[in-house]
């Protein structure tokens, strides 16, 4: 775990007009998926990771400059992270939150509910509480991560600290977006389903839950990216405080 924010690495020049955006765990998985659908719609993008050190410097062709090393569940190195970008690049526009461990267990279990909580819940705090000043700034929107199949509050055999804690988020979520309305700023929910992609939790991909999908099939994490870049475009002005499940229809 980083002792301290790492300020990134060999700056570059923002491109004039453009908007920026904070993905954090935007080094793989669905976040990386985010993080190259947003740079490929032409936005100055910044990815964050808290300890794929490897991993985020093969990217550093790709968003040179605007590489990241923070630990969300500290508020102090949080802080740091989008002081920094603010100063960097003048305006913050969009955050895009994929952060978030998963972990099976029962909710019975003590250290996995605070590992759960403090992970999805906490840290999502902590990046609200410094990015929405910013977005305030720029009228831009936070988005969050959910996870399909909460909307029923039903019980959850295998993960549910971790249900519980996103449930919780989607709480912290509608609450922000009536927080923010009133300054332009929006806030907004991703809830995926079952997404396999290089950082999925094996439990997540076993062939029987994947056959349970109604479409027949598991999601891409480019679907998912394309409802980020829904809820960053114009064309989402108007929405605040919504939960986008892309789940195929998984769990309804």
């Amino acid at each position: 775990m980083p002792a301290a924010y790492d300020g990134g690495m060999s700056p570059q020049a923002n491109l004039e007009g453009a908007r920026v955006c904070v993905v954090t765990g935007g080094v793989r998985g669905i976040g990386l998926a985010v993080a190259r659908a947003l740079r490929d719609r032409g936005d100055v993008v910044h990815i964050t990771f808290r300890s794929s050190r490897e991993r985020a410097g093969s990217l550093e062709s790709e968003f040179s400059g605007r590489i990241h090393q923070v630990d969300f569940g500290s508020e102090q190195q949080t802080s740091d992270l989008f002081a920094h970008v603010g100063s960097m690049d003048m305006r913050i526009d969009h955050v895009i939150h994929a952060v978030g461990d998963y972990e099976t267990g029962s909710a019975s279990t003590a250290d996995v509910v605070a590992r759960m909580w403090q992970s999805n819940v906490q840290a999502a705090m902590h990046v609200a509480s410094a990015a929405c000043p910013e977005l305030r700034k720029s009228k831009g929107s936070l988005v969050l991560f959910g996870c399909a199949g909460l909307a029923g509050l039903g019980p959850r055999r295998d993960s549910a600290a971790y249900a519980a804690a996103k449930s919780a988020l989607v709480v912290l979520m509608k609450s922000l977006a009536t927080e923010e309305a009133p300054f332009g700023a929006r806030v907004n929910m991703i809830s995926p389903g079952l997404i396999p992609h290089d950082a999925a939790h094996a439990g997540t991909l076993a062939p029987e839950l994947l056959a349970k999908i109604p479409m027949g099939r598991p999601g891409t994490p480019e679907e998912v990216a394309a409802a980020a870049l829904w809820l960053t475009s114009g064309e989402s002005s108007y929405t605040t405080g919504a939960d986008i499940p892309v789940s195929g229809g998984w769990m309804l």
